[in-house]
């Protein structure tokens, strides 16, 4: 079947590019093309629609009443052939009718066709036109039909910019020519400020011929390309650019990996055999990955995606001879890096001197981009929509990730606010390391623990830049995540050996992977559908007591890592008392088992639960006895209590931690825990502000595990307050709640020269 869609696809392309090379009108050659594409799939309609003034106009046709012919005209996002160029997506339907984006153009008499396949035609990653293909009876067009259909839209796509007929505006990307002040606001990715020029990254090749003369030819410079690119990802790989090991060594790994998929290069050989050019064949086999990436819902997944993208970008480059990137090019003066998206390997060819900051179209918080950032010391911004339209090379920019936002074209006041507050955060970030050594206790006498959250062997290094306690939450799942394969029980081993020996005599809380819902991994997936609320879905403990090889697995690394020392796991998403009796009853098992075997293990083994669903405070009295300790995550609970997925943006202001409500609750749990004599430690991001974790030692909370950046701004403002009176404060809050008690206890810490 390969082999037939590689020769209908070169005959049709044999037969354009004699069209292409005609001195016919730019019509005359759209008429043809049509006729050639129908006859070689045997297609009794073959329809071209070329987007021009933003909407979808019917250009050529056969089979369709050539009266319609320029006068039907779809906008983007109307009828099938606008849903394809809106989604940038392939259609593939056995009967039109069916499909919720179905409209009727009478004009057409399309009224005697009914299955449909549809693909864009792309020039520079937009949607210009579409190619559609029908027929009289209902069937589905095979894979091979559809790969020759959009391997004819690339050389289409060619053909119609260079005959004109398409807005430059829309071949080109429209650009809006600004000088004006603006603030574009984004996702915090890697947190921190800077100062710099626009400077785009620019991997994108334009690619002038798509159709090839010698096959053969084009075949060898490809393979000659992909020798150059391993050879530079070898290179690389080998590289100590941070110094010892870390998860950016993962990632380059896998980045590796990427670079020797074979499958990959066969995708790129057979788009050649079909008849494109090196260029055009890698470009084909892309943007059916972007195609791929659009209909993704998992983020992890499409990360991945993004990071093969990232190696076609090198590939293509390499190939037409334009290395010239960003990167490559050099950077003159401080910059500001903007970029669709960004693969780690391109990250890291930058000189870090001068890089000061990066801002993404799009970007999430699991890319590997961001863990090599992050890694770095790089400020990231990201989801900031139109940047690429709305900034010009060379504009002064402010970054504040804090602020969740760019300042574009700064007024001298902006800047002046700008550099004012860089400066007071310097100052503060100064005070606040003064502090690392002296204890976190209230003026009244109160020691606080104070804890860091961790997920990276990096981490480990904020327990002395920050003096914290120790890590109340390491995260396991986070060495799962950058991983292209399920990391085997040797390689946790040492990571969860190396963290626990670089804490040293401090504490660390390991949690037991928490994957699956909204942290699905592409190598681990499950077979019932997609879920509609990933949250509250088969995830964590869940996911490990039915998968107990995983948990297996974990426990014999963690508890060979702790060997001589405490070890200290804790459980994520217990429901019900049994769960939390399975997951301990298996690493007990595997402790047993290495007992047996004559290796050393933990002086002790301590056991804790997350309380993050609510039904469990119901059983309280039930597993406290059980446990050792105790933590409340209060990111999940929070949302729990409220019915509120804190991803939606209508949502995400709409709840206030200083409610009654999640209060009056965490004061019940904290007064049955100090009854029992279990430890409790609230981890997650609101005791990492302060006006919250005011709040929080209000009702009783004396453990904190936070953000590294947010320990100075906690321990500062514990060391401003007197614990008793503010227990008396909240305490009647709670009992009579005003409208506000954020309003409230703001006023109240002002008032009391506290902190915040």
């Amino acid at each position: 079947m390969r082999m037939i869609a590689a020769a209908s696809a070169r005959e049709i392309l044999t037969g354009l590019h004699e069209v292409m090379a005609s001195r016919a009108t730019a019509q005359a050659k759209l008429n043809k093309v049509v006729q050639i594409i129908g006859e070689a799939l045997a297609s009794e309609v073959c329809s071209i629609y070329l987007r021009r003034e933003g909407v979808l106009e019917l250009f050529a046709t056969r089979g369709l009443n050539q009266e319609a012919v320029h006068v039907t005209k779809l906008a983007m996002g109307e009828g099938l052939v606008g849903t394809i160029a809106e989604q940038i997506a392939t259609l593939n339907l056995d009967e039109a009718t069916s499909h919720p984006d179905f409209a009727y153009k009478p004009e057409t008499g399309e009224e005697l066709f009914h299955s449909f396949a549809g693909v864009p035609i792309i020039r520079k990653e937009d949607a210009v036109g579409v190619l559609c293909v029908q027929h009289a009876e209902p069937r589905r067009y095979e894979e091979v039909e559809i790969e020759a259909l959009q391997t004819v839209a690339m050389v289409l796509s060619e053909l119609i910019a260079n005959a004109g007929l398409i807005d430059n505006a829309e071949a080109r990307g429209s650009k809006v020519q600004n000088t004006a002040a603006l603030r574009l606001n984004g996702l915090k990715l890697v947190d921190g400020m800077a100062k710099g020029h626009a400077v785009f990254h620019q991997p994108r090749i334009t690619i002038e011929h798509t159709v090839a003369e010698d096959i053969e030819a084009e075949r060898h410079r490809v393979y000659s390309a992909f020798d150059k690119m391993r050879e530079q990802i070898d290179k690389m790989a080998s590289q100590a650019e941070f110094g010892g090991e870390g998860e950016h060594r993962d990632v380059i790994e896998m980045y590796k990996m990427f670079a020797y998929d074979e499958g990959w290069s066969r995708r790129i050989n057979e788009a050649i055999d079909s008849g494109l050019t090196a260029e055009a064949a890698i470009e084909r086999v892309q943007q059916r990955t972007r195609m791929r990436m659009r209909q993704i819902d998992d983020p992890l997944l499409a990360d991945r995606m993004h990071d093969l993208e990232d190696m076609s970008n090198r590939l293509l480059r390499i190939v037409s001879g334009q290395l010239a990137s960003a990167a490559q090019a050099g950077l003159r003066r401080d910059t500001i890096l903007i970029a669709r998206n960004l693969g780690p390997a391109e990250l890291l060819e930058y000189d870090r001197r001068r890089l000061k900051g990066v801002i993404l179209e799009e970007g999430s918080l699991t890319a590997h981009v961001i863990i090599v950032a992050r890694a770095m010391g790089i400020p990231v911004l990201g989801r900031v929509k139109d940047i690429r339209r709305l900034i010009s090379d060379g504009d002064l920019l402010l970054v504040d990730v804090g602020q969740s936002a760019v300042f574009v074209r700064p007024t001298p006041a902006m800047e002046e606010a700008f550099e004012t507050q860089l400066a007071v955060t310097q100052k503060r970030r100064a005070g606040f390391a003064a502090l690392k050594r002296e204890p976190p206790v209230s003026k009244d006498g109160l020691r606080v623990t104070l804890m860091i959250n961790a997920g990276l062997r990096d981490d480990i290094a904020a327990l002395d830049a920050t003096g914290a306690d120790g890590i109340g939450l390491f995260r396991t799942e986070f060495q799962f995540l950058v991983s292209a394969t399920m990391p085997q029980r040797e390689r946790q081993l040492r990571l969860y050996r190396d963290v626990i020996e670089a804490a040293g005599k401090k504490p660390v809380v390991f949690r037991t992977v928490d994957i699956g819902g909204d942290k699905a991994l592409p190598y681990m997936r499950q077979d019932d559908e997609d879920e509609e609320n990933p949250a509250m879905g088969w995830r964590a403990i869940r996911v490990a007591l039915e998968r107990d090889g995983l948990m297996k697995a974990q426990a014999r690394a963690l508890i060979e890592a702790a060997a001589g020392t405490t070890l200290n796991v804790m459980f994520p998403m217990v429901s019900e008392p049994w769960e939390f009796d399975q997951a301990r009853a298996i690493f007990e098992k595997q402790r047993e088992f290495l007992i047996a075997r004559g290796k050393r293990i933990p002086r002790e083994i301590r056991y804790g639960a997350m309380l993050e669903v609510p039904a469990l405070a119901e059983c309280l009295d039930l597993l406290l006895p059980k446990l050792e300790f105790i933590s409340i995550g209060t990111n999940d609970l929070t949302q729990f209590l409220f019915a509120a997925d804190r991803a939606h943006p209508k949502l995400a202001e709409r709840f206030d931690w200083l409610s009654p409500a999640i209060l009056r609750f965490l004061s019940r749990v904290v007064k049955q825990c100090d009854a029992a004599n279990v430890p409790v430690t609230v981890c997650g991001e609101m005791g990492g502000r302060g006006l919250e974790a005011l709040a929080l030692l209000g009702i009783g909370i004396e453990r904190l595990s936070i953000t590294p950046a947010a320990v100075g701004p906690i321990k500062a403002m514990i060391r401003s307050l007197n614990v008793a009176d503010a227990r008396s404060v909240v305490n009647g809050l709670l009992q009579t709640p005003p409208e506000s008690i954020r309003a409230v206890l703001g006023e109240w810490a002002m008032q009391n020269k506290v902190e915040i």
